[in-house]
């Protein structure tokens, strides 16, 4: 994957960084309030988690550990988790009480009506940005979450497996959710490229991986890793529903919509494990971190609707300003 086009002054400086052997002296980050928002915050953070995945074309793979791009991602990390703060207010909970409370934070949840746009009016090509945008997360799906499995232990590192095999198809490379999307991509002529449309991805496109690349990348945030995987797996049935019966809408065949039916299925059996026997479990075996699911969980939602919100707007019309 090519190195994407700088958005600021941060991701400008990275950009060219890693392109050369010399530490890295990229400018303080821009402050601003609206960091879920921030195109260079997001793209910035973006490239420094990239390089724990597949990194880039032309970039040394010692720039993962490179004690300069650690402090510039440290200080972005810093910046963003202050925003998902802001956007998520403290919870308290009790450990026993973690999965009601979960179930009690799904059901109260009321992002946008993305879905159900794409089910009855969106046009294909409203839907085949859709799809662009989301594979920045779905050719690279489950991996993030797969960070917290040697963080576990006992019970939730089963359930956590178990959940897994089944994203990872089983052992059956056609199976994989990540492969079932590029059925989806090949079927509305997208290319399938990993990492193609990282240049076209919004802000808050990008914040909706990197949120669970900090989960999943600083062991202190384990709970809020798990906590947030529970929240994907209870919240998909009924979208992914209608993302395939929105497919259908516009022509696809069993091919194309395998992927959305396949989670429809699945995530019904997922949200009772995750919810219980990885999260509930997790909870038992540290109380304290019982805040962290419920805050992991909490983001998960409010950053997916920060996307669905976005999308709905520019499909109207009313975009929100870029905060480059």
């Amino acid at each position: 994957m090519r190195l994407p086009k700088p958005r600021g002054p941060v991701s400008a400086a990275l950009v060219e960084g890693l392109g050369r052997t010399t530490p890295l002296a990229a400018p303080a980050a821009s402050s601003t309030d609206a960091v879920v928002h921030d195109d260079d915050l997001q793209l910035a953070l973006w490239i420094c988690y990239e390089m724990h995945y597949r990194g880039f074309d032309g970039v040394d793979d010692a720039w993962e550990w490179e004690p300069s791009l650690i402090a510039l991602r440290r200080t972005l990390e810093e910046r963003w988790l202050a925003g998902l703060r802001r956007l998520v207010p403290p919870v308290e909970v009790e450990p026993d009480r973690v999965p009601a409370a979960l179930a009690e934070l799904v059901a109260a949840d009321d992002g946008p009506p993305l879905a159900g746009f794409l089910q009855r009016e969106a046009t294909r090509e409203q839907f085949r940005e859709f799809v662009a945008l989301r594979s920045v997360y779905h050719l690279k799906e489950a991996d993030p979450h797969s960070w917290a499995i040697p963080r576990l232990e006992g019970a939730p590192k089963a359930a956590l497996v178990e959940i897994q095999t089944d994203e990872y198809g089983g052992g059956r490379v056609e199976r994989m959710h990540s492969e079932l999307f590029r059925d989806v991509m090949r079927a509305l002529d997208l290319d399938d490229t990993y990492g193609r449309y990282v240049d076209d991805a919004s802000a808050v496109t990008l914040a909706v991986t990197n949120t669970i690349s900090l989960f999943g990348l600083r062991r202190e945030f384990a709970g809020a890793l798990i906590g947030h995987l529970a929240s994907f797996e209870m919240t998909s049935s009924l979208p992914n529903r209608r993302y395939g019966n929105g497919l259908r809408r516009l022509g696809g065949d069993a091919t194309a919509t395998r992927f959305y039916d396949e989670h429809v299925e699945a995530d019904a059996v997922h949200e009772q494990i995750a919810a219980h026997d990885l999260c509930g479990g997790y909870a038992k075996q540290h109380p304290e971190a019982a805040a962290d699911i419920l805050f992991g969980a909490a983001c998960g939602l409010a950053v997916e609707a920060e996307f669905g919100r976005d999308l709905l707007d520019r499909w109207a019309g009313n975009p929100l300003p870029r905060t480059a």
